[in-house]
């Protein structure tokens, strides 16, 4: 929820949880939509959908690739 709190625009969670205080509504706004959009990765990362990757692990890309194609040959 965005609360207006003197002169700042208050983003907080259900708990109440202060997450951020921002100068004007719409970047409280853009901060909300973050919040809410990690929380519904980690939902689906429970459910094992989407896992994240380890850096440099996409398929078939990256250096770490490369490097194990070279030792294979």
């Amino acid at each position: 929820m965005i609360v207006k709190q003197g002169d700042k625009w208050v983003v907080r969670a259900e708990s109440g949880r202060k997450m951020g205080a921002y100068a004007t509504k719409a970047e409280a706004v853009k901060r909300l939509r973050q919040v809410e959009m990690f929380k519904h990765m980690r939902a689906n990362w429970a459910k094992g959908i989407g896992k994240p990757r380890a850096k440099g692990a996409a398929k078939g890309k990256g250096k770490g690739n490369a490097k194990a194609m070279a030792m294979a040959k």
